[in-house]
């Protein structure tokens, strides 16, 4: 397959503000954007994250995704790959 690609940087929010964590994206070469605590506001954050959040909000559309019901990871994994298949075919729908 094709090679594999690590981000430059790494937005997230205060909760994952510790310094382990930002250790961890510096061993790897990636850059961390983490707000501090009581120091920052994540409101600049707030663009990348959204994206994440309303993503997150189109899968729990599909009842089955958010409450894992189906023991077996592969019945998962499909209805997943479904859920993102209905949410690409929305979309496209929506710009065409």
């Amino acid at each position: 397959g094709r090679p594999r690609h690590r981000p430059d940087k790494l937005h997230a929010d205060k909760a994952y503000d510790a310094e382990p964590r930002r250790h961890e994206c510096r061993a790897r070469g990636i850059v961390p954007r983490i707000a501090r605590r009581g120091i920052e506001s994540s409101e600049r954050l707030g663009r990348h994250r959204w994206v994440v959040e309303r993503t997150h909000a189109w899968f729990n559309r599909f009842r089955r995704l958010p409450v894992r019901y189906e023991r077996r990871a592969d019945i998962y994994e499909a209805f997943t790959s479904l859920a993102a298949s209905l949410i690409t075919l929305n979309q496209i729908r929506r710009f065409c």
